[in-house]
């Protein structure tokens, strides 16, 4: 045979061997993208609904954060007032009045409510971004936390439990470490925050022979994450739910106390306008002293059945012996499961808003 036609032969061979190459590098190329793709479709169609959980949780905890702020600047203006037309009612009276309510749950209100100011002067006038929504997880562990090991009101209520209880708040994202002790637990723990948050403007290496083994393993790891993001879809969802649940049985008892702080809203102005009158405040006031005591009674019995609510966790604390295990700020530690993520305290906030509403009840009519 004539070389040049061995020649071409070999060529043609060499020719149809690199063909041959060419594609099935081709086609590991083109699997690779069609399993890279599929993998990127999956991962966003559970991000984005993750990313909705996530913005309902936010939002349901910041409005619960928010009205227990504003229930806590209510029970420092009741306090105030009640003081204050208690001294007046007692200026004449040989058998002084008193709140009848034991001293430690007295104490357990105005922690509470030396707490809620404490943070809103805090944050007044700068970025409160997140602080109504950490404090809806904390605030109410703050109070909860004092009552179960004892602390004493003047070491709860000054700025020390303020600090606490801001560095118990952080901002931002839950699932990126927002609303988590400084430095320690999110809502959201880093196992499963961390693939959600891994895959995130990833890419696989798609040149050489391991494009197709690279884009089989980032699927195996967009697997993992849309796990995940399920499971915290799941526990975002019951927080929302159970913040929810928490502020419509909050609002409904509110009702009823501030019924009795604008009575004694009335009676101080009444005494205001006594005293720019020149009338006899004493003899005045004394015609409504039976008005006065029952509401500031009721007021204050219906301010302990919201704060015995506010102060119940959302998420389960720690215990040990009875106390609240808390770090060395002073801020309570939560209990994690195996992901690192905080537990719903689903059951105690079912008792306590039950108890709660049913405690309520018999104010309603009065």
């Amino acid at each position: 045979m004539p070389l040049p036609i061995i020649i071409g032969l070999g060529a043609a061979a060499a020719l149809s061997v690199g063909a041959k190459k060419a594609y099935d590098g081709y086609k590991k190329h083109s699997e690779s993208d069609d399993i890279a793709d599929a993998a990127r479709s999956r991962y966003q169609v559970r991000r984005e609904q993750f990313d909705r959980h996530e913005a309902k949780a936010l939002d349901s905890l910041d409005a619960l954060g928010q009205l227990e702020l504003s229930i806590g600047k209510d029970f420092e203006r009741f306090s105030l007032l009640s003081a204050a037309l208690l001294q007046q009612l007692n200026q004449s009276r040989d058998l002084k009045l008193e709140v009848k309510l034991p001293r430690h749950t007295l104490q357990k209100i105005e922690a509470y409510a030396y707490s809620a100011v404490g943070v809103l002067g805090s944050i007044a006038g700068a970025g409160a971004g997140g602080v109504a929504a950490g404090f809806a997880v904390y605030g109410g562990v703050m109070t909860f936390a004092a009552a179960s090991t004892g602390t004493a009101i003047s070491s709860l209520a000054g700025v020390a439990a303020t600090n606490a209880t801001l560095a118990a708040i952080g901002g931002g994202s839950l699932a990126a470490g927002g609303l988590g002790i400084a430095g320690g637990t999110a809502i959201l723990g880093a196992a499963v925050a961390a693939p959600i948050f891994a895959i995130a403007g990833w890419a696989y290496d798609s040149h050489g022979d391991k494009a197709l083994k690279n884009a089989k393993q980032s699927s195996i790891e967009v697997d993992k994450a849309v796990s995940k993001m399920e499971k915290a879809g799941v526990s975002l969802a019951s927080t929302a739910l159970s913040a929810r649940k928490v502020k419509a049985a909050l609002e409904e008892i509110r009702v009823s106390f501030e019924r009795y702080l604008d009575t004694l809203e009335g009676m101080d102005s009444l005494v205001s306008g006594l005293s720019r009158l020149d009338r006899n405040v004493d003899e005045e006031l004394s015609k409504f002293e039976d008005e006065i005591m029952l509401a500031i009674g009721n007021g204050y019995a219906l301010a302990a059945i919201l704060t015995d609510i506010i102060s119940t966790p959302l998420f389960k604390v720690k215990m040990k012996d009875g106390d609240v295990v808390v770090s060395t700020d002073g801020v309570p530690q939560m209990e994690t499961d195996a992901d690192g993520s905080m537990i719903l305290n689903k059951d105690g906030i079912d008792a306590a808003l039950a108890e709660g509403r049913n405690s309520a009840m018999r104010f309603n009519a009065q």
